[in-house]
C-alpha cells in the first residue's frame, strides 16, 4: 500500500523525526523528574522521624515510660503528618494513633520501612497514600514506630507530572500540525519547481520558476533555476548560431576546394595540369577549415565549463615578453615598428595556454591590418584597480565604435577585412578567454588619425589579480 505523498516529503519525516525525539526525551526527563522528586520525599521525610524519633526516645529515657505515654496522646490529639504507636515487647499495641505497626518482621534495633496507609478523601472514598517510617527497640523492652505522611507531596508530583504529560501531548499534536502546514507549504513550492524541470524536458526552453519576492531558499532556489536555464538557453542558441553559422562559412571554401579539385582533375585528365600544386592548393583550404573548427571548439569548451580549464597561476609579464619577442620579427617584415612596454610582476591565474592564444589573435589581427609604415605597441601592466591589463594598440582603420559590439561575435568580419585571409573568429575567442578568466575584453580607438594612417584600435584584456597565497 503506497502512503499518501504528504508522508512521504522530508519536511513532514523530519518533523516526526524531531516529535519522535522531543517525546523519547520529555519521557525520560519527566521519569527522572519524579524518581528524583520521590527520592527527596522519601529523604525529607526520614530526617523528619529521626529528628521526631530523637526527641520521644529523650523523653522516654529522662522520664520513662509514662512520659513516653503522655508525649504520644498530646502528638495524637494535636494532629499532623505523624504516625505513632508505642508498643510491649510482644508488639503490643499501647499508645499511637495507629492500630498496628506497619512493618511486620521488624528486627534489631532499628528497621525502616515504605509503605501505604488508608485514608478518606473529601468525598469519603478510601484512598491509598504513601508513608516511610522506622520501628526502634526501647531500653526497657518496649517498642516505638514512628512515621510521616508523605501521600500530599506525591499527590502534587503526581498533579505535576499529569500536566507536563499533558503539555507534551499538545506540543505533539501542534508539532503535526505544524509538519502538516509545512509539508505543504514546501509540495506547493517544490510543485512549481518540477513543472518547470517537466515543461524544459519537454522542450520548452522558456519556462521559468515564479519567484515569490519572500527572498527564502525557495526563492535562491527558483532564481538559481532561472538563471541556469538563461544560461542553457542562451548556450543553446550559441549552438545553433555556430552551426549554422559554420555550415554558412564553411560552404564557400568547401565548394572552392570542390571546384579547384573538378578543374586539376579536369586539366589531369587532358595532360595540361599539376596534379601536386592541385593537391596542395586542398591541403590549404583543409587546414584552414581545420583551424576554423578548433577554433570553434575551443570557444565552445570555454562558454560551456564557464571557467577557464586547469587554471595556475602565472606572470603576466613573462607571457608579454615572450609574445614581444615572437611577434617583433613578423612586424619588422611587414614594415611596422614594433614596441613592447612590459612591467614586472603581474601574476594572474588561469589557463596560460589559452591566454597566450588571445594574446596572439590580438596582436596577429594588429599586424595583419595595420598598413605599411605603421605601429604596434604590446602593454602589459597593473591598472589603479589592480587589475592585469595586456593592451594592443595599432595604427591600423580602427572598427567604427558602432561595430564594436558586434565584431566580437563569432564569424563576423567588417567591409574592411574582407581582403585579408580569416574566418571571423579571432576576437570572438579573446572575448571567450576573458570571461573565462573572470575578466573582460575591451575595445577604445587608437593613437587617432596620423597622416594617412588612423585612427587604429586599442585593444584591452583586462584579468582580475591572482588571489593571494
Amino acid at each position: 500500500m503506497r502512503l499518501p505523498s504528504i508522508f512521504r516529503r522530508t519536511p513532514f519525516r523530519l518533523t516526526l523525526l524531531f516529535l519522535a525525539l522531543f517525546a523519547t526525551t520529555s519521557s525520560a526527563l519527566l521519569a527522572y523528574i519524579y524518581i528524583a522528586t520521590a527520592a527527596e520525599a522519601r529523604r525529607r521525610a526520614e530526617q523528619d522521624v529521626r529528628r521526631e524519633l530523637a526527641v520521644l526516645e529523650s523523653v522516654y529515657n529522662q522520664r520513662g515510660k509514662d512520659a513516653l505515654n503522655a508525649a504520644l496522646v498530646e502528638r495524637t490529639l494535636r494532629g499532623g503528618p505523624y504516625l505513632f504507636l508505642m508498643m510491649d515487647g510482644q508488639r503490643r499495641a499501647i499508645t499511637g494513633n495507629i492500630s498496628e505497626s506497619p512493618i511486620e518482621d521488624a528486627e534489631g534495633p532499628e528497621t525502616w520501612a515504605s509503605f501505604r496507609i488508608s485514608d478518606a478523601d473529601a468525598r469519603g472514598r478510601v484512598v491509598r497514600r504513601s508513608a516511610r517510617g522506622v520501628e526502634v527497640a526501647l531500653a526497657g523492652g518496649e517498642r516505638l514506630f514512628v512515621g510521616e505522611d508523605i501521600g500530599d507531596t506525591e499527590a502534587h508530583l503526581a498533579r505535576v507530572t499529569q500536566a507536563l504529560w499533558g503539555a507534551g501531548a499538545l506540543v505533539v499534536l501542534l508539532g503535526l500540525g505544524g509538519g502538516l502546514l509545512i509539508s505543504r507549504n514546501v509540495e506547493r513550492h517544490m510543485a512549481g519547481l518540477n513543472r518547470v524541470v517537466s515543461a524544459v524536458e519537454e522542450g520548452d526552453m522558456h519556462a521559468r520558476a515564479t519567484l515569490r519576492g519572500s527572498k527564502d531558499e525557495f526563492d535562491e532556489l527558483a532564481g538559481g533555476i532561472n538563471h541556469m536555464l538563461d544560461r542553457l538557453e542562451q548556450s543553446m542558441a550559441g549552438l545553433r548560431h555556430a552551426g549554422d553559422a559554420v555550415a554558412h562559412d564553411l560552404r564557400s571554401p568547401l565548394t572552392r576546394m570542390r571546384a579547384k579539385l573538378e578543374v586539376a582533375l579536369i586539366e589531369v585528365e587532358a595532360g595540361k595540369g599539376d596534379p601536386r600544386a592541385a593537391l596542395e592548393t586542398a591541403l590549404d583550404e583543409a587546414d584552414g577549415l581545420l583551424k576554423t573548427f578548433n577554433t570553434v571548439l575551443a570557444i565552445a569548451r570555454l562558454q560551456a565549463a564557464g571557467q577557464a580549464p586547469d587554471p595556475v597561476v602565472f606572470d603576466a609579464a613573462e607571457l608579454a615578453a615572450d609574445m614581444a619577442e615572437l611577434y617583433e620579427p613578423a612586424s619588422e617584415d611587414k614594415g611596422l615598428e614594433f614596441q613592447a612596454e612590459v612591467h614586472a610582476n603581474l601574476p594572474v591565474r588561469g589557463n596560460r595556454a589559452f591566454v597566450a592564444q588571445a594574446l596572439a589573435n590580438v596582436i596577429d589581427n594588429a599586424i595583419k591590418y595595420t598598413p605599411e609604415g605603421g605601429a604596434v605597441m604590446l602593454r602589459a601592466r597593473r591598472r589603479s584597480s589592480g587589475d592585469v591589463e595586456f593592451s594592443v594598440t595599432d595604427t591600423g582603420p580602427g572598427v567604427p565604435e558602432e561595430d564594436r559590439l558586434r565584431v566580437v561575435q563569432r564569424f563576423v568580419r567588417l567591409e574592411n577585412s574582407r581582403s585579408e585571409p580569416g574566418s571571423g573568429l579571432g576576437l570572438s575567442l579573446v572575448a571567450a578567454v576573458a570571461e573565462a578568466h573572470g575578466g573582460r575584453l575591451e575595445l577604445d580607438e587608437g593613437p587617432g588619425k596620423v597622416g594617412e594612417m588612423g585612427p587604429g584600435l586599442r585593444v584591452a584584456l583586462v584579468f582580475p589579480p591572482a588571489p593571494a597565497a
